[in-house]
């Protein structure tokens, strides 16, 4: 049984939730989302709220998973188009920084060549200093995979934690080599 599919979601003012056939579109004052739907789900608008409910298609059991992802992604789509994402990243290292390039950004953390990372359309990524990057966006998912490829090209090491860490993360320490 699927309790977070239950839950309607609450649709704030200046944001239009439309529902087709096959889809759900949300328009809001930062930008447009759209989901595509599953044949085990639907959704309707009731009272300034969304509410996802199983149509009886597939198995009992697909319908209550579908539903709860269904749920999550409008929610995820509605406090996009009205507040946007954010996740900020830390470089730590000697000497390693990033500096922008066009759209994207380039990085200097320890390789013999900078690194560029040319972000997905939508996601604007800008720099807060040179060892902090911050990416932005509408859509969460794209929001956190990028940051995710970011932080995949150098990520932190554990000895002495130089690397690309997300804001705030914390990174387990190891013990050198002891003497004896």
């Amino acid at each position: 049984m699927s309790r977070i599919g239950n839950q309607p979601v609450k649709i704030p003012g200046g944001v239009e939730l439309t529902v087709q056939r096959d889809r759900v579109e949300v328009k809001g004052p930062k930008g447009q989302l759209s989901f595509p739907l599953f044949p085990e789900v639907s959704v309707e608008t009731v009272d300034g709220a969304a509410v996802t409910s199983r149509s009886g298609a597939g198995s009992n059991k697909d319908a209550a998973a579908r539903q709860g992802l269904v749920r999550a992604h409008i929610a995820n789509m509605v406090l996009g188009v009205t507040e946007g994402y954010t996740k900020s990243l830390e470089i730590v290292g000697t000497g390693w920084n990033a500096k922008p390039n066009g759209q994207g950004i380039e990085m200097q953390i320890g390789f013999c060549h900078t690194v560029k990372c040319d972000p997905p359309e939508g996601v604007p990524v800008s720099l807060a200093s040179p060892t902090e990057i911050v990416v932005t966006g509408i859509d969460k998912q794209a929001v956190g995979q990028f940051a995710a490829n970011i932080r995949r090209v150098r990520p932190p090491e554990p000895y002495k934690g130089k690397g690309i860490r997300y804001k705030g993360e914390e990174v387990r320490r190891k013990a050198g080599k002891a003497l004896a």
